[in-house]
């Protein structure tokens, strides 16, 4: 089973928890596999709420156990009895993440380390919980859309922090975030921490099923906008009902070149794209009586062959060429137009990552005065916010 989670809002364990309890996961085995940890004096209960119109799940941790903080290797080990075991392994990576962040920011040792807020029942319940319900509805894979920052400050048991606290930005390196306009805490440590020990991959989800969309409520009120996280399962497309990219016969001209300059190889090249090639390349080569050389490769439809040979031919003098038939697979792309600073950046979207077009990275780059890295970043940072925006037009019903 695949999740893909939506952090409308933002995301907190307790939101995601009651979210995967809204998509079906049995609140008897959750609350099983807690008690297992021996932590005593809790009482987890969910209730159905609505929140500007969209009904979501809310799940309430009652303690009467006072203790707000524990070591963080009593709180592992209470998170290695979970049962069954892979409840107890994703709970103690979990709780291992947060010790070694807490640990370096505080240079303390991570097992003798002091969790204040996330020592108390309220994490360890979450934690557990999120890892049960994970377990219960058979997830193997976790996909999530990019978090939404919050700005300001919030309050710890070490002060006034600026938000988001320094131990979530150590637990979401190499997460995709964009900012929000959301004021306070949108990602809570437990939360940054749960999807870096369940491995939750940035990217859209694969070919599946859709099964049932589960979302689950915050405890904050916002005045345009439901508090939420979904979650959305999904069964894996079978291998046998994936169709297979289309694979194209083409042929490969090549002509070793030992008697031209660069000049004339970047022309013929240009001259061949321009002309229809599919693609056209340059490799260096060591031929007869040691002369270094190159090998002039143009890829073509078996149509553009005859046109494109007698290019070659007659660009660089060459005295014969050779043809290779092949099959090419070409994956499937779409492009987008962004705009960094009111420029447009074209972006090519394939189905396992997306690049800005070289060229116009460029122009932008020179006309804003910024090195080329920091447009690209910026483009594709504009381009999932725009991917995240889509997604929250969609959970709104189609509304601004």
């Amino acid at each position: 089973m695949i999740v893909w989670i939506n952090p409308f809002t933002g995301l907190a364990g307790d939101m995601l928890l009651a979210a995967l309890i809204d998509a079906g996961a049995p609140l008897d085995a959750i609350r099983a596999s807690i008690s297992a940890t021996g932590l005593t004096g809790w009482e987890l209960t969910a209730e159905r709420v609505t929140d500007h119109g969209l009904a979501a799940t809310r799940v309430h941790v009652d303690v009467t156990d006072p203790c707000t903080e524990r070591q963080a290797a009593e709180v592992i080990h209470l998170a290695s009895r979970a049962t069954p075991e892979p409840v107890a392994a994703l709970a103690v990576a979990t709780v291992t993440a947060v010790a070694e962040v807490e640990g370096r920011l505080h240079g303390a040792d991570p097992a003798t380390v002091h969790l204040h807020e996330l020592g108390g029942h309220d994490t360890l319940v979450d934690i557990v919980g999120v890892a049960a319900a994970l377990h219960a509805l058979g997830v193997s894979d976790v996909f999530s859309a990019p978090l939404p920052l919050g700005r300001g400050r919030v309050t710890s048991a070490h002060g006034v922090l600026p938000c988001p606290a320094p131990a979530t930005l150590a637990l979401l390196a190499g997460a995709a975030v964009m900012g929000s306009d959301l004021p306070g805490e949108t990602v809570t440590p437990t939360g940054a921490a749960l999807l870096r020990a369940l491995e939750a991959r940035y990217e859209p989800p694969p070919p599946m099923t859709l099964g049932r969309t589960g979302y689950g409520a915050g405890t904050r009120r916002f005045p345009d906008r439901a508090n939420v996280t979904a979650v959305t399962l999904g069964v894996p497309a079978p291998a046998a009902s994936r169709q297979d990219p289309p694979a194209e016969e083409v042929v490969v001209l090549e002509t070793n070149l030992d008697d031209v300059t660069g000049e004339i190889l970047g022309h013929t090249i240009t001259r061949a794209m321009e002309s229809g090639a599919l693609d056209a390349w340059v490799t260096p080569a060591v031929m007869k009586k040691n002369r270094p050389a190159h090998v002039l490769h143009v890829l073509t439809t078996r149509q553009d062959e005859r046109r494109l040979r007698d290019l070659v031919l007659s660009e660089t003098g060459s005295l014969g060429i050779r043809r290779v038939d092949a099959t090419r697979t070409a994956l499937p792309r779409d492009f987008e137009t962004v705009h960094v600073d009111g420029h447009p950046v074209r972006i090519k979207h394939g189905p396992h990552g997306a690049k800005p077009e070289h060229d116009d990275l460029a122009s932008v780059a020179a006309d804003l005065g910024m090195p080329l890295r920091t447009v690209a970043a910026r483009a594709l940072a504009e381009s999932g916010r725009a991917a995240t925006h889509r997604h929250t037009d969609h959970l709104a019903g189609g509304q601004p």
